[in-house]
């Protein structure tokens, strides 16, 4: 008799309704071929607002097109929500096709269920905030860092180039610190793709 009262208890505490709601992640946008950073996080409420622990969440990745694996190799990823209704996923490899990829969320506990859709852009673009809507970007720091750099070294030969000669091309004696020079848009300079 105690038994079906503990089961009775633990199916009345289940909610009758569940709302999912995207944390983190939602229109991140990546560079094809790289790895998630920051992943996808999501939010389980009862139909009260309360989060709701043990709920069962799938991630489920697009078969083809431009989608990814998640860490076990696989389309899906199944989380457990904590007590703060939380379940997240991450460090997804990215396929090298660019564009956008629907991952459906789903979410379950006893009889309640619910579902939603969190798109996320793959961009091979050199500038991925044109990439998607929202304008945020999760790529490489490392290539915006090298034209940086680029630039820097080419700025660097052009003003030395400047100091020397002054702004009338022809020799001067006035110091690097006296020379002006404006930097606009470059005529003619094709640096390429990284």
């Amino acid at each position: 008799m105690v038994l079906l009262i503990a089961a009775m208890t633990a199916v009345a505490q289940d909610p009758t309704i569940l709302q999912i709601r995207i944390l983190e992640g939602e229109g991140a946008v990546y560079a094809t071929g790289s790895r998630a950073t920051r992943g996808i996080t999501v939010l389980v409420t009862g139909e009260t607002g309360k989060p709701v622990d043990g709920a069962t969440v799938s991630f489920r990745l697009p078969v083809d097109g431009p989608t990814g694996t998640f860490a076990t190799g696989s389309k899906t990823e199944i989380v457990t929500t904590r007590a703060d209704g939380r379940a997240a996923v991450w460090g997804m490899p990215w396929n090298r096709t660019a564009g956008k990829v629907e991952i459906r969320i789903t979410t379950a506990k006893g009889e309640a269920r619910a579902g939603t859709v969190c798109p996320i852009y793959l961009s091979d673009a050199i500038s991925t905030r044109e990439a998607a809507p929202s304008g945020r970007v999760s790529s490489h720091p490392a290539r915006s860092r090298k034209w940086l750099w680029v630039t820097l070294a080419v700025v660097g030969a052009v003003g030395g180039g400047v100091a020397a000669t002054g702004l009338s091309g022809k020799p001067s004696t006035a110091s690097a610190s006296a020379s002006v020079l404006r930097i606009g848009s470059p005529a003619g300079i094709n640096l390429g793709r990284p």
